[in-house]
């Protein structure tokens, strides 16, 4: 069984490559942190962004529509066996589990909540990881519980990158700081730093 690396923080400085997919995960403050990550995304971006953001079951969501006004990608929510293409957002629907399976397309869950949490953020980092192995790039934002901590350590047994926000910017800094902990991060930024280094991913 893999095991992730020690928890660790380094700074990236020369552009990242090799990514085919980068998942998202935040909570409270998350819109506004998501929403200034895909404005830096240029039209050519060659990666998946996958988005998994606590917002209540309860509402419509108007999350995609929200999110497209600010990112030159296509903004779509996820579906039951959509193939995921390149340079699409997909953003998780309320109420369910997002996840992607081993032929890079989505599945949908109704399974309990994780960490409280329906969509869960672990659920969709573990299952990306297997996927996608050394070729995903996972991010944890602004949350007020530790959803994201074991599937950012899950990518990163698998070879993956982390990068995950300074504490000290997020809204909630819980969600940052125990990926911190548990996973290490391979770049500890604020949202508008990660958003240069996001739209600067240089395809292979």
């Amino acid at each position: 069984m893999l095991k992730p690396p020690a928890p660790q923080i380094s700074g990236e400085t020369a552009p990242v490559s090799g990514i085919d997919a980068v998942v998202i995960g935040a909570s409270a403050g998350g819109v506004e942190a998501v929403g200034t990550l895909l404005s830096a995304l240029p039209p050519d971006f060659g990666p998946a962004v996958i988005v998994v953001i606590h917002i209540p079951s309860t509402n419509d969501s108007l999350l995609v529509a929200v999110l497209a006004t600010q990112c030159a990608l296509s903004v779509r929510e996820a579906a039951d066996k959509d193939p995921i293409g390149g340079g699409t957002v997909y953003v998780a629907p309320p109420a369910y589990h997002l996840l992607v399976e081993p032929d890079r397309s989505f599945a949908l869950s109704v399974d309990a909540p994780v960490n409280y949490s329906r969509p869960s953020i672990d659920v969709l980092f573990e299952s990306a990881a297997y996927a996608y192995r050394e070729r995903l790039l996972g991010i944890v934002l602004t949350g007020a519980n530790s959803d994201g901590a074991d599937g950012l350590a899950r990518i990163r047994s698998f070879g993956g990158r982390a990068w995950v926000q300074e504490p000290d910017t997020a809204v909630a800094s819980m969600m940052p700081s125990s990926a911190i902990e548990r996973a290490g991060a391979d770049l500890i930024l604020s949202v508008q730093d990660m958003a240069a280094e996001l739209g600067a991913i240089q395809a292979v």
